[in-house]
């Protein structure tokens, strides 16, 4: 392997939002020495790749994507990071060394890890793993009003430390729904705004009506119940504009409730970005059903018992060590976050959720769910909405509307009535990739031994 080389091509580069505990200079140089107890002490959302010598750290939380690819070029490996498969593949493309890509062959950084590959020519460095999220588990009060407050009030402080980092004069549109999590940030959202002196108007809701859903009805009782109809703002679509091909190509992955969850928020945020053409900050509730575990378990493998033995199951999957690890794509709302975060960036939005981030994790798992459910499953239909309300009326004094949970999709009236299926996504998603690895056969191949300069 030549040396002198730089084998390093970071295309993302470092990102935050919403930090706190430490500036970002400092959580780069925490990730360059893999000092886990610095990152421990932040809070809020980074994504970071340092190098040391041979050694490349990454580190992740829930609110950015990092991903890798090993590339072969001047007899050793290029390691080449980026947010996204095809930045990748156009830089490999760049270099006339895609015949080497495959979007399998990529890696996503799991949340709340620090990743450790040491560059050192063939064969392939083997990522090694140092956790820097390790909330109490159940040691909360069982209490729904104490553990209520304790939630809200991490979430509530999470909104207040990214608000505050946004320009005050510029809008901030909350994805609404009329739902508990949304309605809940709205209200958080209004709340930060006043005390950091905002104007009245800056914080916006938006929902999205395909027609056929009933979040639209809804979201207009709860703002009326709120007096916030000033706030409020119906964005109508067409149900032909839902298209499914198009979120696998921006999410670039096949699970098919992320895929539907992303077709309608791509439609909501291009008709947000009609109407508001500058406007950047966008805030939503994704992550809150993770955290109170509020999912049907009819709807999938999981036992109350599996969710119950592994707290941190819905936000990260089964863990790093895992059989069902997905190294190209991490698990829980570590891979499926990007149903957020990709439809977003792709129409010019800073996304954000409190409930996403540590700290709110953090007290959520904090909550002795196995005392409290008692063994009875049927009471996760219910516990997300008491816990929400018990802690936006103690933190914020409101008495906020509650609605029964359902999906985002569901409630815009995009889902199908037939629920679309993973084999079908599965197949879009290869075909996307065939078809662009075909168009490029034709570039010239260079060799992973060539010289530098030849």
């Amino acid at each position: 392997m030549l040396e002198g080389v730089d084998r390093l091509i970071d295309l993302v580069g470092p990102r935050v939002s919403g930090l706190s505990g430490a500036s970002d200079t400092d959580v780069l140089a925490a990730v360059g020495r893999c000092d886990a107890a610095a990152l421990r002490a932040t809070d809020g959302h980074f994504a970071m790749t340092a190098r040391d010598g041979r050694t490349v750290r990454l580190a992740r939380t829930i609110g950015f994507p990092l991903r890798y690819f090993v590339a072969k070029l001047y007899h050793g490996p290029f390691l080449v990071v980026a947010e996204r498969m095809d930045r990748i593949f156009a830089w490999c493309r760049e270099q006339r060394i895609v015949w080497q890509f495959d979007p399998a062959y990529t890696r996503m950084v799991p949340a709340h890890y620090i990743v450790e590959l040491d560059q050192v020519g063939c064969p392939d460095p083997a990522p090694r793993y140092h956790r820097f999220f390790d909330p109490a588990v159940g040691r909360g009060s069982a209490d729904l009003d104490e553990a209520g407050a304790g939630y809200i009030a991490a979430a509530q402080a999470a909104v207040m430390r990214w608000l505050g980092s946004v320009p005050l004069e510029e809008p901030v549109a909350v994805a609404f729904s009329g739902g508990v999590d949304s309605t809940s940030v709205l209200l958080m959202a209004i709340h930060a705004n006043v005390r950091l002196g905002g104007r009245p108007d800056r914080i916006r809701a938006f929902t999205l009506d395909l027609g056929g859903g009933s979040d639209a009805a809804q979201a207009e009782r709860v703002v009326r119940e709120l007096g916030l109809e000033a706030q409020w703002e119906r964005v109508a679509a067409s149900p032909a504009d839902v298209d499914l091909e198009a979120a696998i190509r921006v999410i670039e992955d096949y699970h098919p409730l992320d895929v539907e969850c992303a077709a309608t928020s791509l439609c909501l945020l291009r008709g947000i970005r009609e109407r508001y053409p500058e406007l950047t900050y966008l805030l939503d509730g994704d992550g809150g059903d993770e955290n109170l575990k509020s999912y049907p378990l009819e709807d999938s493998d999981l036992t109350l018992s599996s969710i119950l033995r592994n707290p941190l199951l819905y936000q990260e999957g089964w863990g790093v060590d895992a059989i069902k690890h997905s190294l190209a794509y991490s698990g829980g709302l570590s891979r499926g976050y990007v149903r957020t975060y990709a439809p977003a960036a792709t129409l010019g939005f800073e996304a954000f959720s409190p409930y996403t981030t540590r700290s709110v994790i953090a007290a959520a798992v904090a909550i002795p769910f196995e005392q409290i459910l008692g063994g009875d499953a049927s009471r996760l239909s219910t516990l997300k909405q008491e816990v929400v309300a018990a802690g936006v009326k103690a933190t914020l004094g409101v008495d906020m509307p509650v609605n029964r949970k359902r999906r985002f999709q569901d409630g815009a009236g995009a889902a199908p009535r037939e629920r679309v299926s993973k084999a079908w996504c599965r197949r879009t998603f290869n075909t996307l990739w065939q078809d662009r690895q075909k168009d490029a056969e034709s570039i010239e191949r260079r060799s992973g031994n060539e010289m530098v300069g030849a």
